[in-house]
């Protein structure tokens, strides 16, 4: 599984003084908050405790600095001047491609009974394996699985460059190379299952894994084609990579009610029309250039409602009555773009309902703003960041390795090819439905739960797959593969939240990227985990899930104290700073109310601005 695939939000706001500098000197506070001021472009008001907050976008740029991540007013596409017929094809086609091209080679596990019957790799095997007849070998079983790890790898290290040519090329760039990579993939694969000297699997999955993330990356922009309905397309686009795990499975269902006559290489072909049909789309009416986000769209809207952008300094120059014409028809374009802003984005309740929202998700976080507008370096010194990342890459591990042998162990652990095989097929099928049921209620739980209280609901599953991944029986099998499904998109998207809630989106490129980058490299030694397992412990899983559950528990509880502790520290503080405001505001206000009993009674003008002649 990828860390890239279960991003929570697209962009949000950054907090403009991290809650650890509330423990500071007087002097240090001071000089980290200017420090903030002069790296500030844009702020909004968050209603956050009565501080500021920076609005960004989430980018899986590395190499970009993070001031740039900060929205800019020029750039994208105005959704208005697109049809909305044409924006409904978008998001539906986008979601298809991510349905059938995304995230398949995650569907190793309905893939890999194919491999080995159709004798992949079976040359390795030695005479006397064969002789006895296993149904997989030694050093054919690990090229399996390093035929996934890599993949699974690419998935993860690929997501830096593509983010950073997303950046800068837009998604139609993305998009086509999407299609080239599967389209390569594909031939390869097809190929290799055709020539008896070409090894063109491994190459083949890697360029399916890494088309899978072109496609991916750029169909999360989609979203904004609707801005009032951004978080349900997200949602539709993440569980369509969910569901992508299904396309292998569909291959082998089809292999075996064929009788096996259609062949891979068959289905493989047949997929070249999947990255075709990715082409024609881009090529003839999916977006060239991303949408305007919410926050430039916001930018507009204040535009659209500033009277006094309908004065222009060349109206010096003109009669009086020109002047007043010209103004008019400015202030009804003005208008009607503001219309049509609203109908778009919302009018201006939704837009506040939408703005209490985001503060109660800040208040929900408990941690929201713990390191923002820190220095990447800064933050990846801390326990914040390294517990995290340890956390992460033994659940990588651990997945994938599940994922990779979720055959062989129960083969082993209940001593039955056939029941062996009822829980991979179980698996198959559950693997892309939890993960598209989970994810509307991942939204719910990570909108109104604090993280320290995600955690120790992931520790707590974490802890109880460990125990029961190790009870050779077929119920257990069962209850493994569910909280499996079920704590695999939760860990991913409560990963992303965590790392844009407590360091922040300026510099989520490069702390979230320098965790899926170690993991991912760190991936690779599932091979290694899996010749231990058939050499060391003769196939069995038992000791090598025991040791990961194990340290998965020592590291999170490591976390979940961590976070805990230091979020009442934080809310503690928040606290007592509120109080010492609230106290300063009264003492303010009698000073005002003493000041105003000896001036003279004035009458008080609207706050309103003034409704201006011109305007109809």
């Amino acid at each position: 599984m990828s860390l890239v695939q279960h991003v929570s939000q697209l962009e949000g706001q950054d907090r403009e003084e991290a809650l650890v500098d509330l423990f500071l000197p007087p002097l240090e506070r001071a000089e980290s908050i200017a420090r903030s001021d002069r790296e500030r472009r844009l702020s909004l008001g968050s209603g956050f405790d009565g501080s500021k907050a920076v609005r960004r976008l989430a980018s899986y740029d590395y190499l970009k600095p993070p001031e740039d991540t900060i929205e800019e007013y020029g750039g994208g596409v105005t959704q208005y001047t697109v049809s909305t017929t044409k924006r409904v094809a978008q998001v539906i086609v986008t979601v298809l491609a991510c349905w059938f091209a995304s995230g398949i080679v995650f569907g190793f596990a309905a893939l890999k009974p194919i491999l080995i019957q159709e004798g992949v790799y079976q040359d390795l095997c030695t005479p006397e394996e064969l002789e006895k007849g296993v149904e997989v070998c030694f050093e054919q079983d690990l090229r399996l699985n390093f035929f996934f790890s890599l993949a699974s790898t690419t998935a993860n290290l690929s997501a830096l460059p593509v983010g950073g040519m997303l950046d800068r090329y837009g998604p139609k760039v993305c998009f086509l190379l999407g299609s080239a990579c599967l389209a390569v993939g594909s031939i390869f694969m097809s190929l290799a299952f055709q020539i008896d000297d070409f090894d063109g699997y491994t190459i083949g999955n890697f360029f399916l894994a890494l088309g899978g993330n072109f496609i991916f990356l750029p169909s999360f922009q989609i979203a904004n084609a609707f801005p009032k309905y951004a978080g349900t397309i997200v949602a539709l686009v993440t569980g369509a990579f969910d569901a992508s795990a299904a396309v292998f499975l569909i291959a082998r269902l089809i292999y075996d009610v064929t009788d096996r006559t259609f062949k891979p290489q068959h289905f493989f072909l047949a997929y070249l029309a999947v990255p075709l049909a990715i082409l024609i789309c881009q090529l003839t009416f999916l977006p060239s250039e991303s949408y305007k986000t919410p926050g430039q769209l916001q930018m507009k809207i204040e535009h659209a409602e500033d009277p006094m952008r309908d004065v222009h300094d060349s109206d010096d120059e003109l009669p009086d009555d020109e002047v007043w014409r010209r103004r008019k028809i400015r202030s009804t374009r003005r208008k009607n773009r503001q219309k049509k802003l609203d109908k778009l984005v919302g009018s201006p309740d939704r837009r506040r309902r939408r703005e209490k929202w985001e503060e109660h998700r800040q208040d929900a976080a408990g941690v929201w703003g713990a390191l923002h507008n820190k220095p990447a370096k800064e933050q990846m010194l801390t326990p914040w960041f390294y517990l995290l990342t340890l956390l992460t890459v033994l659940q990588m591990i651990r997945m994938n390795y599940f994922i990779a042998t979720v055959r062989e162990q129960y083969f082993y652990m209940l001593g039955s090819i056939e029941l062996a095989s009822r829980i991979n097929d179980f698996f198959d099928w559950a693997l892309p439905i939890g993960g598209v049921i989970s994810t509307p209620f991942l939204g719910i739980l990570l909108d109104n739960v604090s993280v320290p209280g995600v955690l120790l609901l992931i520790l707590v599953i974490i802890t109880v797959i460990g125990i029961v991944g190790s009870i050779a029986a077929l119920w257990a099998g069962y209850v493994n593969v569910i909280l499996f499904v079920a704590l695999r998109p939760l860990y991913y998207s409560a990963m992303s939240d965590y790392a844009t809630k407590v360091f922040g989106f300026a510099t989520f490129g490069r702390v979230y990227g320098t965790i899926i980058c170690f993991s991912g490299v760190i991936n690779l030694s599932q091979t290694g985990i899996v010749a231990l397992t058939k050499t060391v412990f003769h196939g069995n899983p038992v000791p090598v899930n025991i040791f990961l559950a194990v340290a998965a528990f020592i590291v999170g509880v490591a976390l979940v104290t961590y976070v805990t502790v230091q979020t009442r520290r934080m809310q503690t503080k928040l606290q007592d700073e509120d109080a010492l405001t609230v106290t300063n505001t009264e003492a303010d206000s009698i000073m005002e109310s003493l000041l105003e009993e000896d001036e003279p009674q004035q009458g008080y003008g609207t706050i309103n601005q003034p409704r201006q002649s011109w305007e109809p």
